[in-house]
């Protein structure tokens, strides 16, 4: 969530520049983790061979699910399909997917989101500066039925681009994990993503990602990551992924999420972005959701009112909840 944008010497909009030295090899790594999704894990396969800038390899990581697996390895030609061979959870399968990445650049892609063609391009392209260490792009929620009250800049609820990201090319403290990439050697100089941070099945946490790249932010601070919009991928959202329930679930899980980075980073790095995001894109989205209510009398103006402030506080509730229990452990 929330990554936070500084300066970048480049113009908006635009890869670095094309220059003498050889496009960066890519391996696509795809973590998957149960059979509801396998029309969706097939369409991101096939996105991924349809790039203009090709892979290496792609590679599918099967997160403890047996018949999946079998399914994998049997019917998706042409793809590495292994299993996740650390704890069950998405920072274990992104590691296990990781010992196989030949690439010079390892880009993640989710199993339930389709990458636009020039996807891989684009992230290769900003390679070419030294200084980048990873690369994320826009993610565009594709909606089964969007509910009028759901905040824009709560986008990262769903994984998706959310208003408060700068809308063209910039410096960003982390990037979002349903598309980002990183240099390979960063995972053999630094480690890879932490157990027991993220998603374990439906379990609505996250931010394997922010700890990995604040991580990689401190061990190698000359560098940065970029977040490059024209890197587009197309990630699906639920019905379910569209409820109440979920909405403050996985807002409460953020702040847990939020809680286990600053023990991690401390507390001014943990939440630097938050604090950013929370007094400009979260005020001037409840002013703007309220004015338009009174104003033009829009029921899902005075909703999306509601959820920004419910979101924060279930966010904020999560938060002093994960600080609880870190306080009851040490004691």
């Amino acid at each position: 969530m929330t990554p936070t944008a500084a300066g970048v010497d480049a113009a908006p909009g635009r890869a670095a520049t094309r220059g003498t030295p050889a496009a960066p090899t890519v391996s696509v790594v795809i973590c998957t983790w149960t059979g509801a999704r396998w029309d969706e894990l097939r369409e991101a396969v096939e996105s991924v061979g349809r790039q203009t800038h090709p892979p290496v390899e792609t590679i599918v990581v099967v997160d403890h699910a047996p018949a999946l697996l079998a399914r994998a390895r049997a019917e998706l030609p042409n793809v590495v399909v292994t299993p996740n061979l650390e704890a069950r959870g998405l920072s274990g399968a992104r590691n296990s997917g990781l010992a196989l990445a030949g690439g010079d650049i390892v880009a993640f892609l989710d199993d339930d989101a389709v990458a636009a063609s020039e996807w891989l391009r684009m992230l290769a392209g900003e390679y070419e500066d030294e200084h980048v260490l990873g690369v994320g792009g826009a993610i565009e929620p594709v909606w089964e039925r969007r509910p009028g009250w759901f905040p824009a800049e709560f986008g990262w609820v769903v994984g998706c681009t959310y208003r408060g990201l700068p809308p063209q090319r910039a410096a960003v403290r982390n990037l979002i994990g349903a598309s980002m990439s990183f240099r390979r050697e960063l995972f053999s100089e630094c480690g890879g993503f932490r157990n027991g941070i993220g998603r374990v099945g439906t379990r609505p946490v996250g931010c394997e990602e922010t700890e990995f790249c604040l991580r990689v932010g401190r061990l190698r601070p000359g560098g940065r990551f970029v977040y490059q919009p024209l890197a587009l991928v197309h990630h699906r959202v639920p019905a379910r992924r569209a409820r109440w329930r979920y909405f403050l679930a996985r807002c409460y899980g953020e702040g847990l999420s939020k809680a286990l980075i600053v023990r991690a980073a401390g507390f001014r790095r943990g939440l630097a972005a938050e604090r950013t995001y929370t007094a400009r894109a979260l005020t001037s989205g409840f002013c703007s959701a309220l004015l338009g209510a009174l104003t033009f009398r829009e029921r899902s103006g005075f909703l999306r009112a509601a959820a920004i402030v419910a979101g924060l506080a279930a966010a904020a509730a999560g938060f002093c909840s994960g600080q609880l229990r870190r306080s009851v452990g040490s004691a």
